[in-house]
C-alpha cells in the first residue's frame, strides 16, 4: 500500500509540475571576447540552474567550427532545445538541417544566421543591431550640432569580426544616418576582432597614420565598448587627452564603459543587452511544451552619455 501511495503520489507531482528538471538544453557560447559575453554567458547559467534546466554549454572561442562541432555533439546527445549565438552570419544551413531534421529546435540568440530558409531555426532573441548603428550615429550628429553647430568630422572605426551579425549591421545602421551629412565620413576602418587588445592595436596603427594628422574633429566609434577601452588606452598612451581631442562612442554600454564617460575619457555608449537567460529560457519552455514562440523578439535599450553617466554608474555596476 504504501509503494502504490508513492507511485500515486510521483506521478501527480508530475503532473502537476513544470518541464523544468526534465529539459536539457545544449548552448553553444562563441567566447568569451569581451565583458559583454561574459556577462551573457552569466545570465544563461545563472537562469538555467535557477529553473533546473539541465544545460550542456560550450564555448567555442570564437570559432565558427568549434560551434558547429557543438551543436552536433547536442544532436548527438538528443537534448531538447539547442540555443546558438553564431560567430558568424553565414555557413549555417548544413548543421542547422541537420537539427531540424533531429526534430530538435534551435534559438539564435543575439546574433543572426543569414539563410534563405528560416524554418531551420525557431527563433531569435537579441538586439537590433541597426538600430543600435542608428542610435549611434543619431546622437552623433546631436553632439556635433550643440558643440559646433555644424554636422563635421571624420570617423575612425573600430569593425567587429569581420561577417558577423552586429559588425555588419552597427555599420550599416551607422552610415544609413551619416551617409545624410556629407561633412561627417568615415576616413578610416578596420576590425578589432570586437576584443580589448584588438581595438588598442588597431587604434595605435590609427593614430600613426596620415588621416588622424588631417582630421579636425577626430571620432572614435567602435562597434562594442571593449575594444573602445583599448583604444582609449592606446590614444592616452600616445599623449593624446580622449575626452577633449576626441569624441568617441561604444556600443553594449558595460560598466566600463560607463566608468571612462564618468572620467571624461568617453562620451556615449549604446545599449546592448546580453542579460539575455530569463527571455531564452521563457523561450526554451514553451517550445518544448508545444507553444506558439515569437520569430523576432528584440530587448529594450538606452543610449547613455556625459550627462547621466555617473548617477548610473552604481546600477550599471550591478548589471555586467
Amino acid at each position: 500500500m504504501r509503494k502504490l501511495l508513492a507511485s500515486v503520489l510521483g506521478i501527480a507531482l508530475a503532473a502537476a509540475g513544470t518541464f523544468a528538471g526534465e529539459i536539457t538544453v545544449g548552448f553553444a557560447q562563441l567566447g568569451a571576447e569581451s565583458m559583454w559575453r561574459t556577462a551573457n554567458t552569466d545570465s544563461v547559467k545563472g537562469e538555467a540552474a535557477r529553473r533546473g534546466i539541465n544545460l550542456v554549454f560550450s564555448d567555442a572561442q570564437q570559432k565558427q567550427e568549434n560551434q558547429i562541432k557543438a551543436v552536433r555533439s547536442f544532436i548527438a546527445q538528443g537534448v531538447d532545445v539547442i540555443g546558438l549565438p553564431p560567430v558568424v552570419e553565414s555557413g549555417w544551413e548544413p548543421v542547422l538541417r541537420e537539427a531540424q531534421e533531429a526534430g530538435i529546435p534551435v534559438i539564435l540568440t543575439d546574433r543572426r544566421v543569414d539563410t534563405s530558409d528560416e524554418s531551420l531555426y525557431t527563433a531569435f532573441l537579441g538586439s537590433n543591431f541597426i538600430t543600435e548603428g542608428e542610435n549611434a550615429g543619431n546622437w552623433l550628429v546631436r553632439e556635433l550640432m550643440g558643440r559646433y553647430g555644424v554636422v563635421k568630422g571624420e570617423v575612425f572605426e573600430l569593425v567587429g569580426t569581420v561577417g558577423a551579425a552586429p559588425a555588419i549591421d552597427r555599420k550599416k545602421g551607422f552610415e544609413a544616418v551619416i551617409a545624410k551629412h556629407p561633412n561627417l565620413n568615415i576616413v578610416k576602418s578596420q576590425s578589432g576582432d570586437f576584443t580589448r587588445a584588438k581595438g588598442k592595436e588597431v587604434m595605435e596603427a590609427f593614430i600613426k597614420s596620415p588621416e588622424w594628422d588631417k582630421a579636425a574633429t577626430k571620432i572614435i566609434y567602435g562597434h562594442n565598448d571593449d575594444m573602445v577601452l583599448g583604444a582609449i588606452q592606446a590614444i592616452e598612451e600616445a599623449g593624446i587627452n580622449p575626452g577633449k581631442e576626441c569624441i568617441i562612442i561604444g556600443v553594449d554600454a558595460i560598466a566600463d564603459a560607463f566608468e571612462a564617460i564618468a572620467q571624461g575619457k568617453m562620451h556615449c555608449t549604446v545599449e546592448c543587452n546580453p542579460l539575455l537567460g530569463p527571455q531564452l529560457f521563457d523561450m526554451v519552455e514553451a517550445v518544448v511544451a508545444g507553444k506558439e514562440v515569437p520569430k523576432t523578439v528584440y530587448s529594450i535599450e538606452g543610449t547613455y552619455d556625459y550627462y547621466c553617466a555617473e548617477a548610473l554608474l552604481p546600477w550599471r555596476r550591478t548589471l555586467y
